[in-house]
């Protein structure tokens, strides 16, 4: 078994109540991964504070990602992190969204090798930070990486998670496992995989091909199949009823919360809908689907019934 798991961060998804709970309901000493903290107009988006932020962190272990088009947009959310006290934070040079690739930031900053190189400098000014690197194999071509695993070994992390395809591949087609295995010979830094683990076989597969690696990051598997996590950790894969029960379980105690935070249906579907968005495979399409369509309160609940238990 490797050393560590991760728990990736999803836009929309992975927010502080979802992590709590996910704690709650299933253990484990994993880290978890904010979705990513940007600047806007120069400025923190309060939401992204107030989610590093929030009280609901308390039960489990929370990296700071942060994604950057420069060194200026880096620094200013080093700075301003640091002076909030905050110890790890993971660098996000892996996003494919065209949001952000236009900008110049996530998986398009690894081709802007003047900027790239300026990184040993700036993460040198925060001794007391822990940094990792969390990136793709590049852009549009899947040997970007070489042009910048010179500047990668020189920079203090404590490791890099690499999803092994290049932007335009989004999460299509197949992960480029000899281009990991080039990297992971290449890197003086541990090695985090990511990239279509789904269920515990995944993580075993990956573990058996890449014994030296030093952990696996979890998102998109995760979501659709929340045990995950906790099978991987207990070395146990969960029967069917087993992972349900569990899941209706963390469901319930993220719809209460919303439902006490938020104000009316609208509010609190559009808020835990998404927590079904992978989960096809897991519930069965014909709740899945209702779920989705499910336009108010006693829709949904309708469409839960429908899952298979």
């Amino acid at each position: 078994m490797t050393k560590s798991l991760h728990i990736a961060p999803i836009q929309g998804h992975t927010d502080a109540a979802w992590r709590h709970f996910h704690k709650e309901i299933y253990g484990g000493n994993h880290s978890y991964y904010t979705p990513f903290i940007r600047l806007e107009r120069g400025e923190f988006r309060k939401h992204d504070l107030k989610d590093y932020l929030s009280p609901l962190n308390e039960n489990h272990e929370v990296v700071a990602q942060v994604i950057f088009k420069d060194m200026e947009e880096l620094g200013a959310l080093l700075e301003g992190l640091a002076g909030k006290g905050v110890k790890r934070i993971d660098l996000n040079s892996g996003c494919p969204f065209p949001l952000q690739t236009a900008r110049g930031r996530g998986a398009a900053f690894v081709g802007n090798k003047e900027e790239f190189g300026k990184l040993p400098e700036m993460l040198a000014r925060f001794p007391e930070i822990e940094f990792s690197l969390k990136m793709r194999l590049g852009f549009e071509n899947p040997g970007e990486w070489r042009g910048v695993i010179d500047i990668i070994n020189d920079l203090p992390l404590h490791h890099i998670t690499l999803h092994p395809r290049v932007a335009k591949d989004q999460y299509k087609g197949e992960v480029r496992l000899d281009e990991f295995s080039d990297f992971l010979s290449a890197s003086n830094n541990p090695m985090i995989y990511n990239g279509d683990l789904i269920t515990p076989q995944d993580i075993a597969g990956i573990e058996n091909r890449f014994p030296e690696i030093a952990g696996v990051m979890v998102g998109r598997g995760l979501l659709g199949r929340p045990s995950l996590a906790a099978e991987y950790s207990q070395s146990e894969e969960w029967n069917k009823d087993r992972r349900i029960k569990e899941m209706m379980k963390f469901h319930d105690r993220l719809f209460d919360y919303y439902s006490s935070e938020l104000c009316g249906d609208h509010q609190v579907l559009s808020k835990i809908k998404p927590f079904w968005e992978y989960a096809e495979s897991e519930i069965g399409r014909k709740a899945w689907k209702s779920i989705s369509k499910a336009s108010n309160m006693a829709k949904y609940q309708s469409a839960l019934a429908l899952i298979d238990r």
